[in-house]
């Protein structure tokens, strides 16, 4: 019955210090990219942000919130319903194209709108296409080490 308790313990403890995992990323409106790349715009008019986003493997999508879509001026490209961590439903805009930089990575990717000043959710679509791993013990987002200078996809 001691080792039963101690066991109980000791996996509390284990579920008690596992944290949240954040990433600094960077947020670049992909229209600007586009125009910069025709010599339309000029690269220090191409909207971009960095933000702490917390790395979610639940999430599909990028998230963002208000007022970042409003500072990158990112386009309405739909309108889809999601379901919060709460179970609440909503609807929410889709903006796109966003360019999404983590390290030596990148994706263009799209991205839900979540209402308020909700903190960005780096999802599983946009994790993937990085080839970007948590590493448990240093709660961190790393490269992927098997792939250190190339992001990698299997295809088939």
């Amino acid at each position: 019955m001691i080792l039963c308790n101690l066991f109980l313990f000791c996996n509390f403890i284990q579920i008690d210090f596992m944290g949240l995992v954040y990433a600094e990323i960077e947020l670049i409106n992909g229209e600007d990219l586009a125009l910069q790349r025709k010599n339309i715009i000029g690269e220090d008019e191409i909207k971009r942000m960095t933000v702490s986003a917390l790395v979610d493997t639940g999430s599909y999508m990028l998230c963002i919130n208000e007022n970042i879509q409003e500072q990158l001026q990112l386009p309405v490209v739909e309108k889809r319903k999601a379901q919060l961590a709460n179970g609440e439903i909503v609807q929410c805009d889709v903006v796109a194209p966003v360019e999404l930089r983590f390290k030596n990575r990148a994706t263009t990717c799209r991205a839900m709108v979540l209402p308020g000043d909700n903190e960005v959710l780096l999802g599983a679509i946009p994790l993937e296409d990085m080839d970007v791993l948590i590493h448990p013990l240093r709660q961190e987002l790393i490269v992927n080490p098997d792939h250190p200078y190339f992001a990698q996809m299997k295809v088939k």
